[in-house]
């Protein structure tokens, strides 16, 4: 016999040798065992039966060998015993007994009986205790003498043979054969039967005992974890390190109650009193049944209930407490357990649930065909409740109300892994101070916008997956805030995020692409703060910001835009820095219409466009950028606009690094500019800004360009090193240059010519390769104290009609001569200082050498040139007075007259080879003027 609670005292009975009659005697342990010796224990025979660490002890001589249960089998369940049983061990052995110290002797069977007969009678010791040899006998009544053995139906033969059927049971059936009786079994049973003995407790905890019983109950084909209300978890059995998941999920989710339609019939009958019941799980017929009943007071602080596979229709639920639902069904939970309702919301929250939980479900509201349109919605929460709301797909087909609303002060629900899609309406709507959190949810193909946000409500959204809106991704407005990380917002048919009326909105690390406008659009007093988010590949541009609104665009990437990277317009304003905006197909940033951002330490480069488009009176403060490898203007300042550039880096364009046109203004300060295929800086038509401090080099057309009527002030800025002028001046320009150093240019300094003019006061002109100031056709331009030094050519050159007004310049250490006036020309002068030139132009002349020599074809030293009638030379071409004596003595020639050219003898340009010179030189026609500079064709692409 087997008690099942350990340590309760029973009886052992013993036969008296002298009497024959059984006694008993109450010692600790299970079952009853018969005292061979008869009469009391003496200490050594209690000693032998004092309970172990694996049960009660018994004689040596009872014990067996290899008492321990088998191993598990391979598939999980446990090996059965192959072939004979082993060898017994002597008598003596400590590990005979099995592990919950039942007695496992085989005495009293016909198997034993041989075994027994080979050895001696039991002889009792000196003090009254066992031999090692007297259990054997003492345990087989047929060894005993006839007049000793015990009467038929006494109790000893029945403890005996129950003993052996014990015996047989735990040991001789085979693990196949208990398996499957284990398998009939209820949860509370096969706990019990784990508690007899090792080998019952290995077979009991077998994983697919507990996997069969347990997608008997939950139907789940996977382990679900319940650590904590609210919280659950499928976990992989394979990989999950408990060691019997199944039985673990068991544990923990067996006090909920299962809505499973006509399984109530199924529930074991009660157990008669006293006895334990065989299985907890109870049963519930409809939904709203089983919350009401959680809802009782005496329910569970966190009731759980399972709802199984099933369409469960006109169901509108109303949790005000802490109850959990849960789907139960196998592979996709939530596709196989649906409820649903017509015309009400189907699921509401309200205030007590403060812990609910819904998961695993399909919530869908259906509106009844010709019913009246319905504002309710699928599954909202009011305030003072944060239910949570996990695994869960809602559809709504109400055309009034949102699939999901949440509202009021304390709403503060956490909605995560849900799909929210195919809605008539908004799918996720959050109003009047309601927070939450709100995760990994699947936001699709709703009608309106994919979330709504106002009223001061505040949400946290993390990792979303918002997508194919016909309307925008996510919408917040009237003071709507939250913040917004780590979303993937695409495809909608409008802005991917907007911003309106007051809404105030953190968006950080979101993915915001391809959507079919534009990718955020802040407009009518809009604000937020956007950090750290990819915005890419939107049709429109990846940012509009417009109607006085001002956010802060802070470290995004903005590119593959297919028009601008950020737009804004009609008095927008904003902060816009550190951003990296690349690739878009029009300008990286554009401003207009009276907007005023500030826009700053961003990267704006590799545009298919511009870098800074600012037109339409557009302003503020651009700061600190990198402009670079645009294939338009790196910066445009157009019609009336005014904006502050300050500190920036523009390089490396396809065209002009700052172009202002069409009565562009604006500041540009302490600016680097530069390595620009066309000029540093262009003006024209009407345009002034103000050019203070800045370096400008590295232009293949010139530093600046000044032409058609522009207008602009230039001052203390260095030009230098660029490939053509410094500065042009050219077609009734008539800019300002003053306190400027004009530098190292590779051909001249300051070039005004087409009826240009200009003021040039205290400017420092020196090293460049032509004349530091070239005057020519019918331009006028005002010099007053520059300092015109270290010239490769003239210091200053008049030709071509033009005239000038000198004052107070200081003309020195130029290598072709200080002044140079072409025939005709009569500049006012007043107060000049010409000194120290080198004359080299008259050196050679006295030389006898070709001017050819000292100018080659970079420079042109003025003074009197002729032509060969006899040389058929053109009017183009010009000879110098030595080679006119030398190599053309004897021709027909013509005196053109006194200014600037190359010898094209010298050059080799004509018929005849110079006499002057050693080597000839590929030439073409003289250039009296220096090479014309290359207008922008940015109004060019701008006007298409």
């Amino acid at each position: 016999m087997f008690d099942a609670k350990p340590g309760i005292h029973t009886t052992a009975l013993s036969r008296d040798d002298a009497s024959g009659s059984v006694t008993s005697v109450e010692r600790p342990g299970r079952g009853y065992l018969p005292n061979p010796a008869g009469g009391r224990l003496s200490p050594e025979q209690m000693e032998c039966n004092a309970p172990s660490e694996a049960g009660p002890a018994v004689p040596h001589s009872h014990r067996l060998r290899n008492a321990k249960s088998p191993p598990p089998g391979p598939s999980g369940h446990l090996a059965a015993y192959p072939g004979p049983r082993p060898a017994r061990r002597s008598s003596t052995d400590e590990d005979s007994c099995d592990p919950m110290g039942e007695d496992l002797s085989l005495a009293g069977s016909a198997a034993a009986a041989a075994y027994h007969l080979r050895h001696r009678s039991p002889t009792p010791g000196p003090s009254g205790a066992c031999t090692p040899s007297c259990g054997a006998a003492s345990r087989d009544p047929t060894l005993l003498p006839y007049r000793k053995r015990p009467r038929k139906g006494s109790l000893v033969e029945t403890a005996t043979e129950k003993s052996v059927a014990a015996q047989y049971l735990l040991y001789e059936l085979p693990d196949e054969v208990l398996v499957t009786i284990f398998s009939y079994l209820h949860e509370c049973d096969l706990c019990r039967a784990a508690r007899v003995c090792r080998r019952f407790y290995k077979i009991a905890n077998d994983l697919g005992l507990w996997k069969t019983l347990y997608q008997n109950v939950f139907e789940y084909d996977r382990p679900l974890l319940h650590p904590a209300p609210c919280e659950f978890e499928f976990v992989n059995p394979d990989d999950c390190e408990l060691e019997n998941p199944w039985k673990e999920s068991f544990r923990q989710l067996c006090y909920g109650v299962h809505v499973r339609p006509g399984w109530e019939a199924r529930v074991p009958p009660p157990p008669p009193a006293g006895r334990a019941r065989s299985s907890r799980v109870a049963y519930a017929e409809t939904v709203e049944s089983a919350v009401e009943q959680s809802e009782r007071p005496g329910a569970p602080a966190n009731p759980l209930i399972f709802i199984h596979t099933g369409h469960y229709m006109r169901q509108s639920l109303v949790i005000k407490s802490n109850v959990q639902l849960i789907g139960a069904a196998a592979g996709n939970v939530a596709k196989h357990v649906i409820i649903e309702h017509g015309n009400e919301s189907t699921l509401k929250f309200g205030k007590g649930a403060r812990q609910a939980y819904v998961g695993y479900v399909t919530l869908h509201l259906e509106v009844v065909a010709n019913a009246a349109p319905s504002g309710e919605h699928c599954s909202p929460a009011a305030d003072q409740c944060s239910p949570t709301v996990d695994h869960c797909v809602v559809r709504s087909r109400s055309l009034v109300g949102a699939a999901v609303c949440v509202s009021g002060a304390r709403a503060e629900p956490i909605v995560r892994h849900c799909d929210i899609s195919e809605c008539e309406n908004v799918g996720l709507y959050i109003t009047d101070y309601a927070q939450g959190v709100y995760e990994d949810n699947e936001i699709s193909k709703n009608l309106l916008a994919g979330i709504w946000v106002k009223n001061h409500a505040n949400p946290v959204m993390r990792r979303n997956h918002i997508h194919h809106g016909r309307d925008v991704g996510i919408f917040t407005f009237n003071n709507g805030q939250g913040y917004f990380e780590a979303n993937d917002i695409h495809a909608n048919r409008i802005a991917g995020f907007e911003v309106k009326a007051g809404a105030n909105p953190t968006v950080v690390r979101c993915d915001i692409h391809h959507g079919q406008t534009g990718g955020i659009y802040v407009h009518e007093n809009g604000l937020g703060q956007f950090l750290e988010n990819r915005i890419h590949s939107n049709s429109y541009a990846g940012v509009w910001i417009t109607a006085n609104s001002n956010p802060t665009i802070r470290k995004n990437e903005i590119y593959n835009g297919q028009q601008g990277g950020v737009y804004i317009f009609s008095d927008g304003r904003g902060l816009i820095e550190h951003n990296n905006i690349y690739g878009n197909q029009l300008a990286g940033i554009q401003i207009r219409t009276n907007s005023c951002p500030i826009v700053r330490h961003n990267r704006i480069h590799h545009g298919e466009h511009g870098g800074i488009y600012v037109h339409e009176r557009g302003q503020g403060l651009i700061e600190e950028n990198e402009v670079f490898s645009n294939k338009l203007a790196g910066v445009w300042i157009t019609t009336g606009s005014a904006p502050v550039l300050r500190r920036n880096r523009i390089h490396s364009g396809k065209q002009v690094g700052v172009y202002f046109y069409d009565s562009g203004h604006g500041q540009l300060e302490d600016n680097e500019i530069f390595n620009h295929l066309y000029s540093g800086v262009q003006i024209r038509t009407s345009s002034n800004p103000t050019i203070r401090r800045n370096k400008i080099w590295g232009g293949q057309n010139g530093g600046v360009l000044v032409y058609n009527s522009g207008l602009g002030e230039l001052e203390q800025n260095e030009i230098f090193d660029n490939a053509m002028a410094g500065v042009w001046i050219k077609t009734g320009s008539n800019p300002t240059l003053r306190r400027n150093k004009i530098y190292d240019g590779r051909e001249g300094g300051i070039c005004i010519f087409q009826r240009g003019k200009g003021i040039l006061e205290e400017n420092e002109i020196f090293r460049n390769v032509q004349a530091g100031v070239l005057v020519s056709n019918d331009s006028h331009p005002i010099l007053r104290r520059n300092l015109i030094f270290d010239g490769m050519a003239a210091g200053i050159e008049i030709t071509n009609r033009a005239t000038a007004t000198l004052e107070a310049n200081k003309i020195f250490n130029n290598r072709f001569g200080g002044l140079c006036l072409a025939t005709g020309v009569t500049p006012i002068m007043k107060g000049n200082k010409i000194f120290d030139n080198q004359d080299m132009v008259e050196k050679a002349i006295e030389a006898g050498q070709c001017l050819y020599k000292i100018s080659s074809n970079t420079s042109f030293p003025m003074h009197d040139f002729y032509r060969c009638k006899t040389c058929n030379t053109t009017e183009k071409n010009a000879i110098c007075v030595n080679c006119i004596k030398i190599c053309h003595a004897g021709h027909s020639v013509e005196y053109i007259r006194h200014d600037r050219f190359f010898c094209d003898c010298g050059a080799r340009g004509l018929r005849n080879p110079c006499q002057l010179q050693g080597e000839p030189t590929q030439d073409s026609d003289t250039l009296y003027d220096s090479a014309q500079p290359s207008e922008s064709h940015t109004l060019k692409y701008n006007d298409n």
